[in-house]
């Protein structure tokens, strides 16, 4: 964790950056696509805005509650709080390994979590901004069961392509979105249907509950709906003033997008057990929600807030430090980071949550959102066994910190990108070990070498020196424009070129034992220059590679304590300071590992294919032999046939003329 003791707050007349990531959902694994897509991306932002001295806090956790949770609970025949705490635990697990330095990583399934999102809800129905409507659904009648039903605990028959496993929101087989009970069963008011939601295009045949395998019944129930119409205008105006802080292109598309199609009622309960519960509030006749939760899109947004409150508070329910964060938009930037398909709930149904209460809540500042990273111009796919996912990458052996790097220079900022096992291994051995790797090496071991060690002083000035030392403050003012803008893509960019015009700097002075004997001084100055700038490259490394960064630090001789500056004026390690000794950074990566990493990861299909391609090549190389002995044997029988010919020959060439005739 980023802070072990005394939680970060707010500090007046500072830049204080509230950081989230998507809630990861605790019922599954993350792939590297979730892993650009939200927590990598959010903790480079994090420690860059450590490095500039910003108070900086980075909150995240699991989304525990929701309909997914329960059914995945159900299919591997525990509770959800078991299957939840043991994905929790994997999750945690393998962001750790990725260096996610969290200022916390919790859950929703807290007190602070009920609290606050009763207290929202209570706030929203008290100014108007929830009703009620009544709509069919399945239930089950069984009375062990005795309950409604949500759309994923009805399955089926799908009506579209006939598929005898669909659930009751949709066919896996056909990608058809579904109804579980047939229209006519199922007349939903027109108020009652969620805005923005795709709409059902066929039905389940022959439903049965997913529990028992009962045939549901089709009976009205009531449910809560958050009034989006009424909160639209406000919501817009507010949108208007954030939407120029420098969202992602598609966040900013995305929620113009439902704006536009005109904002509506949204259903924010549930038939569920697994939830924050419907709270007790004047007006509402509570047995009607008695076996409701809200509906985890409603609540889940919330969970940032409750996260956030035990990281400043703790497990005290009155404490009130979080509002120092959550509860001051004049001081609080909050950064959100997400896949593209998380993006309407954060910029239209969470903030709408919020402006309903009205109350003075830091809503957000800023949506970085990403477009999908695709594995191999394909799919990532858990079921098939097609793709890199979170818990696989460290069996590659290969450093974190490389996998970060890469990751994060296939980030799909304007459009879909592809993990490439051929791109990887060639970023690790040409960028990383001829460029950065060779730069801070060739500088250091001069060093150590030929000056004990010591880091010399520089005591000439000339235009190759000046022109180097204004290079390089341009790539760095360029390298926190793109950090401020969240192109991270743009940073890496900047940081090959700082390390690549340094081994420019190198080479243009012919850095060598001549130059240290002809001219001492200029050398001295070379390596003072370059040592500075290798200590600059840590700190522009470090949001990226933190390890790697840091092992150079300790190269250097330094504590690893990274800032980024508005400038750098190359006085960071002064002569006379002692740096450590050198080791290289990173290796070369064989060229043989590509097909062994493709093998691994290209799933059930690429092994399939690659057996069906093995017995072809085996079927080919069989029918050349068989060829090629054929073609033998009938030479050896040309061979055998060819003396006899011969002496035929022979004999008639010994008869006369009229023998012949």
């Amino acid at each position: 964790m980023a802070n072990a003791t005394k939680p970060i707050l707010p500090v007046e007349g500072k830049r204080n950056v509230l950081i989230t990531s998507a809630l990861p959902y605790s019922n599954n694994l993350p792939h590297l696509g979730n892993v650009i897509g939200s927590v990598l991306s959010a903790d480079l932002y994090a420690r860059y805005c450590r490095a500039r001295g910003y108070q900086t806090v980075y909150v995240c956790g699991t989304d525990q509650y929701g309909t997914a949770t329960e059914t995945k609970a159900l299919e591997e025949g525990t509770d959800p709080a078991t299957l939840c705490a043991k994905y929790h635990a994997l999750h945690k697990s393998i962001y750790d390994w990725f260096r996610i330095d969290f200022d916390i990583f919790d859950k929703t399934p807290t007190p602070h979590q009920t609290d606050i999102v009763q207290d929202i809800f209570a706030k929203l129905w008290k100014n108007g901004y929830i009703y009620e409507d009544e709509t069919i659904q399945p239930f089950c009648p069984v009375e062990t069961h005795n309950t409604f039903l949500a759309d994923r605990f009805v399955e089926g028959e799908c009506s579209i392509c006939g598929d005898k496993g669909a659930r009751g929101d949709q066919c896996d087989a056909c990608g058809g979105i579904l109804d579980p009970l047939k229209p006519e069963e199922r007349e939903a008011s027109a108020e009652g249907e969620a805005a923005n939601e795709v709409k059902a295009t066929g039905w389940l045949v022959n439903p049965r509950c997913k529990v028992d395998g009962t045939t549901p019944e089709a009976r009205k129930t009531k449910h809560l709906y958050l009034k989006l119409d009424d909160i639209s205008e406000e919501l817009k105006a507010w949108y208007k003033t954030t939407a120029d802080n420098g969202w992602s292109s598609n966040a900013k598309a995305i929620t113009q997008s439902w704006i536009d199609k005109g904002l509506k009622p949204r259903a924010i309960s549930r038939d569920l057990k697994w939830g924050v519960p419907i709270p007790d509030v004047d007006g509402l006749n509570v047995e009607d929600y008695a076996r409701k939760v809200f509906y985890v899109w409603f609540d889940a947004c919330i969970g940032y807030i409750s996260i956030t409150k035990t990281y400043t508070d703790g497990d005290n329910r009155e404490g009130k430090n979080w509002e120092k964060w959550w509860k001051n938009p004049e001081n609080v930037q909050l950064m959100q980071f997400q896949g593209k398909d998380n993006v309407g709930f954060h910029s239209i149904v969470f903030p709408s949550s919020l402006l309903g209460t009205k109350e003075n809540w830091t809503k957000v500042h800023r949506i970085s959102a990403t477009e999908y990273l695709n594995y191999e111009n394909g799919k990532f796919s858990k079921s098939r066994g097609i793709g890199v996912f979170g818990n696989n990458a460290k069996d590659t052996g290969i450093d974190p910190d490389i996998w970060r790097w890469y990751l994060l220079s296939r980030r799909p900022e304007l459009a879909d990108s592809e993990f490439k096992w051929e791109e990887f291994i060639d970023v690790n051995n040409n960028e990383l070990l001829k460029n950065v790797g060779n730069f801070i090496q060739r500088t250091l071991k001069f060093c150590v070498a030929k000056m004990e060690s010591t880091v010399p002083a520089a005591t000439v000035n000339n235009e190759l020196i000046d022109s180097h030392k204004a290079s390089t403050n341009q790539i760095l003012a360029s390298y926190i424009e793109h950090q401020e803008a969240n192109k991270m893509r743009g940073g890496i960019l900047d940081i090959l070129a700082l390390s690549t015009l340094g081994n420019k700097f190198l080479q243009d002075n012919g850095l060598n034992n001549k130059l240290l004997a002809e001219e001492p001084e200029r050398c001295n100055t070379v390596i003072n220059v370059t040592i500075n700038q290798v200590h600059l490259l840590a700190g522009l490394l470090y949001p990226y590679m933190p390890t790697t960064a840091e092992a150079i630090f300790k190269q250097l001789g330094e504590e690893p304590k990274p800032f980024i500056p508005d400038t750098f004026d190359f006085n960071a390690v002064p002569a006379g300071h002692k740096i450590g000794t050198p080791e290289p950074l990173f290796s070369v990566i064989p060229a043989a590992k590509l097909d062994e990493w493709r093998d691994a990861y290209g799933g059930e299909e690429l092994k399939k294919q690659k057996a069906i391609e093995a017995e072809k090549a085996a079927a080919k190389k069989a029918k050349k032999l068989a060829d090629k002995e054929k073609k033998k044997a009938k030479k050896a029988e040309a061979s055998e046939k060819k003396p006899d010919d011969a002496a035929a020959a022979a004999d008639v060439s010994k008869l006369s003329l009229e023998e012949k005739k």
